[in-house]
């Protein structure tokens, strides 16, 4: 099991590379982690729901993305309360409290989980979540030690130097462990290095000395290394030869903003996320794309109160082209109602009113892996649904997309504007798939667009940080303490 000393130490990143590094090496590998709060999420090959995470680290193993990787997923979609699911399954909308008390009954799925995925392959990398020193969520957790001592795992705990700290955060973080589970770590991974590593070796020998751990590998900084986030959002960009401008709002609950890779790392394109701390005005674009939300009235009602409504009219009006994905496509229509309070108070919003249609949130969630056509085309794309809602209208007659399969027998999604500005659709992913993406590009404007196979780039990412982490861990100590219980 991975831990960290804080989130965003590289757990997920050193999780990925390890499953890459064993799958070469002929190795049925699988990652896991017990507990992921994350609101970029995707649909597994049983039809679940999973943090986006995880799917990149069974990439990295040579698998199909399941929901037995990551069974219990927490999406917030209030500052106090999120979608609890269960396997893959929306459970319910539980606050903190509500939570914790549930976490004895969601132990019981994380290790029905694990097991499974023991039985069919000869070892699990695990990711923690956080740090296993946050003293207030110690009791019943799930997350870092509390599933180690369940299933006695082995852990292994990485601190990114680059924040600071490093010896700081590794002798604190053991000092609040327990003696049991002091005894648990096998050794500490240094992340994101740069220097000379000459100069940190007496940090090492002190540390090693201090807490009688090894130290199992420095891992250097890797410049341009691109990994899908597993929530926060990436502003690092390629520099580019800004032929075709775009931007995409910060929405307070904006989900699934991996769909925007693909975009960030495109030569051809100028992408800028756009928080309401940056700009006094928004800025000028080719391209407005309103993403996915995990709260759409909510986020809705934020994009109104920052300008945007006003900002996209006047877009709209100097023929500037503007998509909508997934809740952002909602937003798009004359009303959203949550009749139930699904995302909060009960009732209904005002949308842009750009596209005829109104959406009602449903209990029930569409999860679906899909392949259609682009009508602007019919190029050919496949992409995944995520959503509660069900959109009906005059404006969805003119669809953005066509299914000649789908789980559900539906044969379209979304809508594109009578003037050809504006396209609105359920589906992730649209970017990933090259010849989709270029088709996208070239209707917002660019002129022969040569977009990257960002599969083939996520695929050599992947391998650059297994080649990097065999280099600069000490891989044989990794194997006797993975493969000691087996």
């Amino acid at each position: 099991m991975i831990q960290g000393t804080t989130s965003d130490s590289g757990k997920s990143t050193i999780v990925s590379g390890l499953c890459r590094i064993l799958y070469q090496q002929g190795k049925n590998i699988a990652p896991f982690k017990p507990q992921n709060m994350a609101l970029n999420s995707a649909v597994t090959i049983d039809g679940g729901e999973i943090g986006r995470a995880q799917a990149v680290q069974a990439q990295a193993a040579g698998l199909e993305a399941h929901t037995d990787m990551n069974p219990v997923l927490i999406k917030p979609n209030t500052d106090t309360a999120a979608q609890v699911i269960i396997q893959g399954k929306a459970l319910s909308d539980m606050d903190a409290k509500d939570f914790h008390n549930y976490k004895p009954v969601a132990m019981r799925s994380v290790v029905e989980s694990y097991t499974r995925l023991c039985k069919k392959h000869d070892a699990i990398i695990v990711e923690g979540a956080g740090s296993p020193a946050e003293i207030n969520l110690r009791d019943r957790d799930i997350a870092n030690m509390g599933f180690a001592e369940e299933v006695d795992c082995p852990v292994i705990i990485v601190a990114d130097i680059d924040r600071g700290g490093v010896f700081a955060h590794l002798v604190g973080t053991l000092e609040l462990l327990s003696p049991s589970e002091q005894a648990r770590v096998k050794g500490f991974i240094i992340n994101r290095f740069r220097g000379d590593i000459s100069l940190l070796q007496p940090g090492i020998d002190w540390l090693e000395q201090r807490t009688n751990k090894p130290v199992l590998g420095t891992l250097p900084y890797i410049k341009d290394f691109h990994l899908e986030a597993e929530d926060a959002i990436t502003t690092q960009q390629i520099l580019t030869t800004s032929k075709l401008k775009i931007i995409v709002p910060v929405l307070p609950r904006i989900s699934n903003h991996t769909d925007f890779d693909p975009l960030r790392l495109h030569p051809d394109i100028d992408f800028e996320f756009v928080s309401p701390n940056v700009y006094s005005t928004i800025p000028s674009a080719d391209l407005i794309i309103i993403p996915g939300s995990k709260n759409v009235r909510h986020d809705l009602n934020w994009l109104i109160e920052h300008g945007w409504q006003e900002a996209i009219k006047k877009h709209l009006r100097y023929n500037g082209k503007l998509i909508g994905i997934c809740g952002g496509f909602q937003m798009l229509g004359q009303t959203i109602h949550d009749p139930m309070g699904l995302e909060g108070q009960a009732g209904s919003t005002k949308g842009l009113s750009l596209l005829d249609f109104e959406t009602t949130l449903k209990n029930d969630k569409t999860l679906t892996r899909v392949e259609g056509y682009l009508t602007i085309d019919n190029t050919p794309l496949s992409g995944y649904e995520i959503h509660m809602g069900i959109s009906t209208g005059k404006a969805l007659t003119h669809p953005a997309i066509t299914f000649e399969t789908h789980p559900h027998n539906q044969k379209i999604d979304g809508a594109i504007s009578e003037d050809n500005l504006i396209l609105g659709t359920y589906l992730h992913g649209l970017f990933e798939d090259q010849a989709a993406c270029n088709s996208l590009l070239q209707w917002a404007g660019l002129f022969k667009p040569d977009t990257p196979d960002y599969h083939q780039i996520r695929e050599s990412e992947i391998n650059r940080l297994a080649q990097v982490m065999g280099q600069h861990l000490d891989m044989s100590k990794i194997y006797q303490i993975l493969f000691q219980n087996t």
